[in-house]
């Protein structure tokens, strides 16, 4: 990699399309400092990886010596665990509990921090694999009364909803999760993260949760009597105003972090554990029901939304190519089966509404922390960790330009990655904030842009450039067809905005179409 975020950013991509450990290694002071984003982006998304950082010498240490930090306090409040190595005998033993910390439980960061003696001695080689840790308890055993309790309730409900986040797919759980659904009947919702945990299109899934999500799950979640949480944290661009969030809602709570319950909103009965242990355990309880009315109900909701906002998106009369008809485009020629990467911002947020997922571990995006920059690199590290698919990264031109060195990274790799620009000349989420609720004071938000094309061809990769709506099709399939990396610039309307939308801090109910 060109830069140690875009390390850290690779690993991360890795590690959410594999489900393996993404490592990456970095040398000290400047080099390890560099990584502290990608470090706070993977444990608020709960990503396994482990840092290896450099340090100065045992001596040395405290002495403000050349590149010499302490790298182990300053990421403390960013990791899952961390260490410092002075000792060559020592490091086996702390590289294994680095892998086991950071897989177990609720996955997260871990930095190893080894001192230059200690990476330069010699010592006996011993590698004992770690499976448990005295006092670490990654996942407690399912509670029984807690199994009892949350089925009671599911057999009660009249309208319920599960609300999916990352934690099925962190838990391989899946295929528990269908099994769950389909004996309880009920509707499921996703969170950002939480796509590609159902396919797109089965029959129970009813769309994305949050403040750009789809209209039913949102709208509807005041009137449901029973709300199904499994593996999410009832992150604030999910549940707005958490007050009014499933006011009308008894809450059951699936978790494997005893801190995210009751952080945000109450959970009537919290289900602690592993919920690949757990869903078939409640599966087991539950009566068979079919709640198949309700479910039409929402999707009858959501045909409101495509009316009043996914129509003018996807098919749009006049003006410059939006960007969900670029999102449908590209997903329709990968038969919305490819691994979509976005990076942050307006193009995050069309991708993830109109990609659509056939399979798991097909989406790869910054959620908790929204991190610009994260997908150029990530996309590196997806297309690694899921070398037989195809990987589609969405970008704007903010972003791209954040870690744009990666570029020649992928060119000298020879990681064949197809890069959407979406190219808006705005960083256009801050643009739309500053349009709707700063009655247009737009300050500095407005991008004077290189020649992307110069660049692309620069580092010796393909590119293309397509302005016009008729020409949209035939460039995509042009990338398509191209053997290797490809950079296609899509130049869209400058001005669009993400909708539907619900304001910050206001309950979901306040969804707006324009």
């Amino acid at each position: 990699m060109r830069h140690e975020q875009g390390a850290v950013h690779a690993a991360q991509g890795y590690a959410r399309v594999s489900g393996r450990v993404g490592v990456c290694l970095v040398t000290s002071g400047p080099g390890a400092t560099n990584t502290v984003t990608g470090l706070a982006d993977a444990l608020m998304d709960s990503t396994p990886l482990v840092l290896v950082t450099g340090q100065v010498g045992s001596a040395l240490l405290g002495t403000d010596a050349f590149q010499e930090t302490d790298f182990v306090g300053i990421t403390q409040a960013v990791t899952k665990w961390n260490c410092q190595v002075k000792s060559a005998a020592d490091i086996p033993a702390a590289i294994a509990k680095a892998f086991y910390v950071a897989r177990s439980g609720r996955p997260g960061p871990v930095v190893v921090d080894i001192t230059k003696d200690a990476q330069c001695a010699v010592a006996p080689f011993h590698y004992e694999r770690i499976t448990s840790i005295r006092s670490y308890v990654p996942s407690c055993a399912p509670d029984p009364q807690q199994i009892a309790d949350a089925a009671a309730l599911i057999d009660a409900a009249q309208r319920p909803m599960a609300l999916v986040g990352q934690g099925v797919m962190l838990g391989n759980a899946e295929q528990e999760l269908v099994a769950f659904l389909e004996k309880s009947g009920m509707p499921a919702a996703s969170t950002l993260l939480g796509l590609s945990v159902l396919p797109s299109d089965w029959p129970h899934y009813v769309g994305m949760l949050g403040m750009h999500g789809n209209y039913a799950p949102n709208i509807k979640n005041q009137e449901c009597d029973l709300l199904v949480a499994i593996g999410m944290r009832f992150d604030d661009r999910v549940t707005g105003d958490p007050a009014a969030f499933g006011c009308n809602a008894k809450i059951i709570h699936l978790e494997i972090d005893p801190a995210e319950v009751d952080k945000i909103v109450h959970a009537d009965v919290a289900v602690m554990g592993d919920v690949k242990r757990t869903l078939p355990l409640l599966a087991e309880r539950i009566r068979q029901r079919d709640h198949k009315a309700w479910i039409d109900e929402l999707h009858a909701c959501n045909r409101i939304e495509f009316d009043a906002v996914i129509r003018k998106s996807l098919h749009p009369v006049g003006g410059r190519i939006r960007m969900g008809e670029a999102v449908d485009t590209v997903a329709r020629a990968y038969d919305r089966d490819a691994v979509l990467v976005t990076d942050v911002g307006q193009q995050q947020m069309f991708a993830a509404r109109y990609f659509g997922f056939r399979r798991t571990r097909s989406i790869v995006t910054s959620g908790g922390l929204g991190t610009m920059g994260f997908g150029l690199p990530a996309s590196i590290g997806a297309k690694l960790g899921a070398p037989d698919r195809d990987v589609c990264l969405f970008v704007g031109d903010g972003g791209l330009q954040m870690t744009i060195q990666e570029l020649a990274t992928i060119s000298q790799s020879d990681v064949d990655v197809k890069i959407i620009l979406l190219n808006n000349s705005y960083l256009g989420m801050v643009r739309q904030w500053q349009e709707l609720f700063y009655d247009r004071r737009y300050s500095f938000t407005e991008m004077a842009n290189p020649d992307f094309g110069l660049i692309a061809r620069g580092n010796g990769i393909a590119y293309g450039c397509v302005e016009r709506r008729e020409e949209l099709a035939d460039a995509v399939a042009a990338m398509k067809a191209h053997k290797g990396a490809y950079l296609l610039e899509v130049r869209v309307e400058r001005e669009e905005n993400v909708f539907p939308m619900v304001p910050a801090g206001a309950p979901v109910s306040a969804i707006r179409f324009e």
